[in-house]
């Protein structure tokens, strides 16, 4: 058993979740509230290290009143690079740091101070094995915010079940921007991962897509 996975990202009309040099202030007003929303129908929100270095999210609920508590912060960080002073620390809630046997144990002992950290594989963090033990932890409802290494991750292991972009009507360009998925990707279009569009609405300026993930029992 695992949990249910929405992947939720801002994207500009060309794909990316930030810029060549880490900007990823895309969301407008509106779409920032609808993403706390669905932060307050989740039990936890997962990011990857990358993520927690370039902006330092709070990964609380701070956009819109609410009487839910703070879900549960994942960070998924192999190496148990995550910085002790980052501001997720500073919110209310509990934290879950991701590493692999591999990661520096000094690192690892200072963040034990500051989170729980749950050791999955070898060398990097193993997904699967991570969301087996979230699940047990009472995780059944998961929000995954990128970055694009870990989105390909995430979906490479068909994790995901559920995929929200808000788009937004910018083009960042770039080859070094961060796309939504990054990582090795498929060698044929026909391996891509098959979604079915299940929502779409404007919103600001943005426009909403929500689909779900058709399973390989499910494609054709």
């Amino acid at each position: 058993m695992r949990p249910y996975v929405i992947m939720n990202a801002g994207m500009t009309l060309d794909g990316k979740i930030a810029t060549r040099t880490g900007d990823s202030a895309i969301s407008s007003k509106e779409d920032l509230e609808r993403v706390h929303r669905m932060r307050e129908s989740v039990d936890a929100i997962m990011v990857g290290i990358n993520t927690v270095l370039a902006d330092d999210p709070r990964l609380s609920i701070h956009k819109i009143k609410t009487d839910k508590k703070n879900p549960l912060r994942v960070v998924v960080d192999s190496h148990g690079r995550t910085p002790l002073s980052a501001r997720m620390f500073k919110e209310e809630g509990k934290t879950v740091v991701a590493v692999a046997l591999k990661a520096d144990e000094e690192k690892v002992k200072g963040l034990r101070e500051k989170a729980e950290v749950v050791v999955c594989g070898s060398e990097k963090v193993n997904l699967k094995c991570l969301m087996k033990k979230l699940y047990k932890m009472g995780v059944k409802r998961l929000l995954l915010e990128g970055g694009g290494n870990l989105n390909w991750g995430m979906l490479k292991e068909g994790l995901v079940d559920e995929v929200q972009v808000a788009l937004a009507p910018r083009i960042a360009g770039g080859k070094e921007a961060v796309s939504l998925v990054e990582g090795e990707g498929y060698a044929t279009i026909a391996e891509g991962v098959k979604l079915e569009l299940k929502k779409h609405y404007p919103l600001g300026n943005d426009y909403i897509m929500e689909y779900r993930v058709v399973g390989e029992d499910e494609d054709g």
